[in-house]
């Protein structure tokens, strides 16, 4: 946890091991993460001060990621994947106890799809989720309202995941398959919601960083925090190689080009 204002860094977890995907609660006194590869897998729950030890919340049989919380912070919508990572099941539950003794009520299946990563998110007023799935074939981007019934909304067209909502409860963003930033405009009534045409934020790709956010909006909507490849002059060598290239019958070709005799 780095603290802005004082430029301070304070490590808030201690378990073995990896412990990643932080969502801040509401009040922003908390963080919920997901704690998976040991023994007592599963989601916790920890004090953003770095007080106190974190508290286990889920059993975490099967990989299990904290996502987002209800604006009320009375429910938490995680994902929940299977042992081989083919099939991810959206969940909601009711978030139970207090701050410094929290619990899960009993989780709700919301949504399934034939791929990892769902990673449902709740609407700024808490009447909606969006959430990534291939379940038409491609993975695109969906809204459906909580806690239902009712039918989705596509968002995305082209690929789309990794939803986040602006807190004025007008945008909604996204990333593409090429990871760069897109922002749909909408509305939303009782029973409806109609999205715009989704539009490009920014043409700068971000990396992948194994299915975690590269990114988050700032409270004020007009800001992202994000994670950058390195792209200065004095780091290139530095950037981790995203391609191999295979040369077949290089002995063969090397004997071709020396001198006859010789090889």
């Amino acid at each position: 946890m780095k603290d802005l204002e004082r430029d301070v860094t304070t490590r808030v977890t201690h378990l073995p091991g990896r412990n990643n995907w932080p969502v801040w609660t509401p009040d922003g006194k908390s963080i919920v993460f997901s704690s998976y590869l040991q023994p007592a897998s599963g989601i916790y729950w920890v004090r953003a001060d770095g007080a106190g030890e974190a508290q286990r919340l889920t059993d975490g049989k099967t990989m299990q990621v904290p996502c987002s919380f209800s604006p009320d912070g009375k429910w938490l919508a995680y994902d929940q994947r299977s042992a081989d990572f083919r099939v991810s099941e959206a969940y909601t539950v009711p978030v139970e106890g207090d701050r410094d003794h929290p619990r899960l009520g009993k989780a709700e299946a919301f949504v399934r799809s034939p791929s990892a990563g769902t990673l449902p998110a709740f609407s700024p007023d808490g009447r909606w989720l969006a959430y990534s799935s291939n379940e038409s074939g491609d993975r695109e981007l969906y809204v459906r309202p909580f806690p239902g019934p009712g039918g989705r909304s596509q968002i995305s067209t082209g690929g789309g995941s990794h939803p986040i909502w602006s807190r004025d409860g007008r945008k909604l963003f996204f990333l593409t398959p090429g990871k760069r930033i897109m922002v749909v405009a909408y509305t939303a009534g009782s029973d409806s919601f109609s999205p715009g045409k989704p539009q490009v934020w920014s043409q700068q790709t971000l990396p992948s960083l194994g299915g975690n956010y590269p990114y988050d909006l700032a409270p004020d909507g007009e800001r992202f925090a994000v994670v950058l490849d390195p792209d200065a002059a004095g780091e290139r060598d530095q950037r981790p190689t995203d391609r191999v290239t295979v040369l077949l019958n290089f002995f063969d070709e090397l004997c071709r080009m020396v001198p006859a005799g010789k090889c």
